[in-house]
């Protein structure tokens, strides 16, 4: 995510992957709080908790459960703002279920599990989707849940959050750190990646945009079908849809395919300046490759919306802007570099966050570093320099900000100069071994601040202790010394 000029409100915004052992341990020692007991013999099945663990949104997730796969099927009024559908979810119980839940705040009208009726209900503020199935669900087994729902999503928020944004010619699901409940119930945490397969059907002359590749368009007399598929597993959240009337432009570059796409919303000067900007994707992420290594996914695009929310977001493949002219290509090296940090790698939980938005902020300092701006480390001198001891930034302690402040900016700048003083510290070519490590040790899963200070330690061979607790865990400016990377 970058938020544009500054502007902000909450919530528009395992080593690798948890091991399947390590989260049905811990998915088992959540459903064992729900009072439950067991015999080695005859093992009760039990509900499966409200949530997966991270205590900024303890609702977020569900226990119980690990999902593979979400097939959506919807349809968008654009003039009603109404959405009706159904998604199936293939998942597997990680513990003996008799009943788990789903993140949701749509109006359900039905629930099967395997085919079978299942009792539903609504719990916690609207927020959980309680599911209980003609049998209990044995651990280890595999489920086919359908839900079917219709209702208005702009109704609804969570969290303080009221994420649809949608006018009558357009319709854009772009939030962080939550979005899916608001068009399909979801595992909603990004320890849980899944396949996302998408089909919405609109009236026939408008567009649909989403992740990955388009797979089919079924035309009728008044409705347009679009399918969108991609290939690899993503956190819920990264899922969207973009519906209304855009211009869309494709090809290839070295390779990888790309597809981007332009509200025709927009003023003719607006549509071709923002056309502009997404073309240059292909090339950014060319950019990227030569730092970072390989791109981790399958086809690459982005698309600009005529609505404004004040911000982009790395949605998986294809991420999203607002309009903001030709030259802010900062902006899209920000949301492409989050396609390895933050979606190939997601966070572990929450607070981890600024293994996202630093790194992101890190590589637009890196690419005006590459195309003749300044270096990196004159960038971390100057807001050193400009950011006085008492400053409110300095008060955020970056690996642990707490729910209300994830977005704050200091989780991006102060993320950004604890890897341009990281650098100084180990040396470029080290600094760069430990990024493309972190990349390739954790690839397709989660990441913990931990963790990366852990590999830093080990790639560099430094005891690099001070050095993360005083730029990550103190809330207050480090001190202009060797160590913190600052002499």
């Amino acid at each position: 995510m970058h938020l544009i000029n500054g502007w902000a409100r909450f919530g528009f915004v395992p080593t690798r992957v948890l091991s399947r052992s390590l989260l049905s341990a811990a998915l088992c020692a959540a459903v064992a709080l729900t009072g439950a007991t067991a015999t080695a013999e005859a093992p009760l099945a039990a509900d499966g908790a409200t949530g997966i663990g991270d205590p900024y949104w303890p609702l977020d997730g569900n226990g119980g459960i690990d999902v593979s796969s979400y097939a959506i099927s919807n349809r968008y009024d654009l003039a009603d703002k109404r959405l009706s559908g159904r998604t199936k979810v293939e998942l597997t119980a990680t513990a003996d279920l008799s009943s788990f839940s789903l993140d949701f705040l749509l109006d359900v009208t039905s629930v099967t599990v395997d085919g079978a009726d299942a009792r539903f209900a609504t719990t916690d503020g609207g927020h959980e989707l309680r599911i209980t199935p003609a049998q209990p669900l044995a651990a280890g087994s595999a489920h086919s849940v359908v839900v079917s729902y219709a209702d208005r999503p702009g109704k609804y928020s969570y969290a303080g959050e009221r994420n649809w944004l949608a006018s009558r010619r357009e319709v854009v699901t772009m939030n962080e750190p939550h979005m899916a409940p608001w068009w399909f119930p979801a595992n909603d945490h990004p320890l849980d990646k899944a396949i996302v397969d998408v089909r919405i059907t609109v009236p026939s002359g408008r567009e649909v945009i989403s992740n990955g590749k388009l797979r089919g368009r079924s035309v009728g007399k008044r409705t347009t079908t679009w399918h969108w598929r991609a290939d690899e597993p993503m956190a819920p959240y990264l899922a969207f849809f973009a519906a209304g009337d855009f211009t869309i432009a494709k090809g290839r570059h070295r390779g990888l395919p790309w597809l981007v796409a332009v509200s025709r919303g927009l003023s003719g000067t607006d549509q071709a300046a923002s056309m502009r900007l997404m073309k240059r994707t292909p090339k950014v992420v060319a950019g990227l490759e030569k730092d970072l290594g390989d791109y981790p996914f399958s086809v690459v695009g982005g698309i600009t919306t005529s609505l404004d929310p004040g911000f982009a977001l790395e949605n998986q493949t294809r991420p999203t802007y607002p309009a903001v002219g030709s030259r802010y290509t900062s902006l899209v090296v920000h949301e492409l570099a989050h396609q390895w940090f933050g979606d190939d790698v997601a966070v572990h939980h929450w607070r981890d966050i600024w293994l996202n938005e630093g790194f992101a902020t890190f590589m637009e300092w890196r690419w005006a570093e590459n195309h003749g701006g300044r270096s990196g480390a004159a960038t971390l001198r100057q807001h050193y320099d400009d950011l006085s001891e008492s400053s409110d930034f300095w008060k955020v302690v970056v690996a642990d900000p707490g729910a209300a402040r994830i977005f704050d900016s200091a989780i991006y700048t102060r993320g950004a100069m604890t890897l341009q003083a990281l650098r100084n510290r180990v040396g470029d070519d080290v600094f760069w071994t430990i990024l493309r490590s972190w990349l390739r040790e954790q690839q397709g899963g989660n990441g913990s601040s931990e963790e990366f200070e852990a590999l830093a330690t080990r790639v560099s061979g430094q005891d690099l202790t001070g050095f993360f607790a005083a730029w990550l865990r103190t809330p207050s400016k480090p001190a202009r010394t060797a160590d913190n990377g600052l002499a």
